[in-house]
Order: structure tokens, then sequence, then C-alpha cells
């Protein structure tokens, strides 16, 4: 543990949907801090056993030698394990090192990041040694155009020493994109400018709190980009944009091109009107994300999550209920919040909120099919013994779909 005072390391955090990019995104940033250290990582799934293949690239090549560090090898293990083990090793060799950690593109940030920064008792810590930057994505626009509909290719991302369960390229692609604090958009070919412009105006409101530059024209005024941040609040917000009952953010300023909108309700979902509705709502619709209240299931948090023509929806949690003092102390911060602020008499937390995003959505109708699916005032007095009799067509066809492992 290092000494209270003492000044820590710095850890950047640097992704890229193409390795391209992604190298880029390195040397760039390389040639602005020529004191940092840049540590690459690949994972590969064993043939055999539970832990992958970690393999690290450490650049300076003869940094390790003069540090007395050596991490440029390959180790089977849990990443998140291996990796801390390096970064404290580099933070032991040099107090004050910069390292440039740039992640593979099989990797889902949030989560990895969130298992690397996990304190564990009786062990080092990583927020004892580092402070953390925001983290920065390189976009190649032409690859992130084509993998954003893409729903036929699927991948498992790692989460740690776990991979997750297959996530399409379209989901892949926006989860990249919404994990990012800074989005960098590299050059597109000199015949297709308006897919960089068609590509930034996406990324822009599927992350509209990022900022979002030119990769070639790493902004000069970085120092927000490589500032060091508390760990503990960047975890707070990291595991609260990964729940499913959060609050979802639109883009302030309107894109000609590209629409956003949140839609929201306090009273519950009839599950047969909304899957009849559900193909006129997911029309032209590129990305969707959030949560859902279903009469017939009354106590399940249902997450909605689409990329591309790809729906996905799971119970994924339970509602706070206010005798349940148990789960209101294991809830996150956010959550408690935003229960209390949304507590409705004998109904509690329980609303739905959607956020969708798209090529000139035609938002009017996406509430009005949403709206057409909610209980009626004579429905909702029926109660719920009534709801839980009803047809569920949405979890006996499409619940839970998990797209097939290529």
């Amino acid at each position: 543990m290092t000494t209270i005072g003492a000044r820590k390391g710095l850890l950047s955090i640097l992704t890229g949907n193409t390795p391209a990019v992604r190298g880029e995104l390195v040397g760039r940033l390389s040639r602005r801090h020529p004191e940092a250290v840049a540590l690459s990582v690949s994972i590969q799934a064993a043939p055999t056993g539970r832990y992958p293949a970690v393999q690290r690239l450490m650049r300076p090549d003869d940094l390790g030698t003069n540090l007395g560090v050596n991490v440029s090898s390959g180790t089977t293990g849990d990443p998140t394990v291996i990796l801390r083990q390096d970064l404290i090793a580099l933070r032991r060799a040099k107090r004050d090192v910069h390292v440039l950690l740039a992640l593979p593109q099989e990797v889902d940030t949030l989560p990895f990041l969130l298992r690397l920064w996990r304190s564990r008792i009786g062990a080092d810590s990583l927020e004892d040694h580092y402070d953390c930057s925001p983290v920065l994505a390189a976009v190649d626009p032409l690859v992130f155009l084509e993998n954003v509909t893409d729903v036929r290719h699927t991948a498992r991302l790692w989460e740690g020493a776990e991979r997750s369960e297959p996530f399409t390229a379209a989901e892949v692609a926006v989860r990249q994109v919404e994990a990012a604090d800074a989005l960098l958009m590299a050059a597109a070919a000199p015949d297709t400018p308006r897919a960089q412009e068609g590509a930034a105006a996406h990324v822009r409101h599927l992350n509209p709190r990022a900022l979002v530059a030119e990769l070639r024209q790493f902004p000069t005024g970085d120092s927000a980009l490589t500032e060091g941040r508390s760990p503990k609040l960047l975890r707070e917000a990291w595991a609260s944009s990964l729940e499913a009952v959060t609050w979802l953010p639109v883009p302030a300023d309107p894109d000609p091109a590209v629409s956003s909108f949140v839609w929201r309700a306090r009273r519950p979902l009839h599950p047969g009107r909304l899957a009849e509705g559900i193909g006129a709502v997911m029309l032209g619709v590129l990305r969707s994300r959030g949560h859902l209240w279903l009469s017939n299931r009354p106590d399940a948090v249902i997450s909605w999550r689409s990329a591309g023509p790809h729906l996905d929806l799971r119970e994924t949690g339970r509602w706070l209920e206010e005798a349940d003092a148990r789960a209101w102390q294991a809830a996150s911060a956010q959550r408690r919040t935003l229960a209390s602020w949304f507590w409705d008499g004998p109904f509690g937390e329980r609303r739905s909120e959607i956020g969708f995003t798209g090529a000139h959505l035609d938002i009017e109708r996406i509430a009005r099919e949403l709206d057409a699916a909610l209980l009626t005032d004579a429905e909702l007095a029926l109660g719920r013994a009534s709801w839980s009799d009803w047809t569920d067509p949405l979890f006996s066809h499409m619940g839970q779909h998990r797209p097939p492992s290529n």
C-alpha cells in the first residue's frame, strides 16, 4: 500500500474498434507523453482449461529491464489479476509512472475495468497506486457504420476471467462507444467524407456525455484527456451506467441526420399489445436501451436492449419494495436515489424508460405504439391477480433471446 499523501501513478485506458486505430491512438498519445509506458494487451481463449492466455507487450522495449519489471510475456490466468499485478509492479518501480493501457476489442470495457479496479481484502489495491484518466476510444467510421447494423455475427467479450454471453457485432460496437469518455474519430477515406460525418453524428447520440473529436487532430488542450480522476468515483459511474434501472441522457443539441429521445411511462405495459407493436416501434431504430414494467411480471425489472434490428428482453432484477431493507442496502446509491425520486404509492418505483437512437426516427410513431400498449384505467383496476393470467408472447417467443455464437 502506498504512503498516505504520496503521489500516485496515472493509468490511461485506450480502446479502438480496429487494431489500426487503437495503435494510432497509442502512438499519438505516446508522442504527447514520451515518458509514458505503453502496455498493450491481447486475450485468447485457451483450448482447454478455464483461463485464457494473456499476452502483454510493453514499450519502450527496454523499459522493463531499466525498471526491473518484465511484463512483456504471455501468461495463462485471469486477465484482470495479471494486469493488476503488472501495473502495481510498474508503480513500485517508478513512483510517478504513467501507463497507457491498450485493451483489445475482445474486452467488454466497463465490466472489465470494474473487475480490474476491484479492491481485494488483504491485498494491494490498484486504487492505492493509481489515479485513472478518462477512457479514450478510437473509432474507424467505416468499420463502425458496418458493424452497428450487423446482427449476423456474434462475439463473446472478456469481462475478466469469464466471457460474456454472445453479443451481436452491432451490440459490441455500441457498447464500446457508450463506455468511452472521449471518442476520437479516425480519418475516413477521401472518397467517403459522409462516412466520417455520419459516424460522428451517431456516436454523439449514442454517448452524449463524451467528447467527440478527430483522431488526427488530437485535441491540443488534451490535459482533460489525461488528468487523474478518483477511481472510486469512476467505479461508481461505470457501475451506474451498467444498471438496467438508470436515468438515460439525451443529446442537448438537435442533429438533422440522427435523432434520439426517451420514452417514459408510470403505468405497466400489456405484454400482448407490446408484442404486437414491437415491429413498428423498432422500425429505423439503431440503438435502444432501458427497462420495462410489464403487468404480468410486476415484481421483475425487464431490461430492454437493441442494437441494429436485434432486440433483447430479459429479467434483470427486482423492483425495490418499501419493507425490504436488505434490498435497499444492497442497491447502488443511484438506484436508491431514483427509487426515492419516482416512488409512487402502492407501485413504488415501478416505471418504464427506454432511450431510442436512429436516423430520422419517427418519434411520434414510436411513442404512439408504446402508449397504446399501456394498461387502460379499466385494466389497471383489475389488479395483479388478473394481470398474471394474461398470455405472454414476449417471453414465450422472444424473451431472453440470445443469438447463437459463431
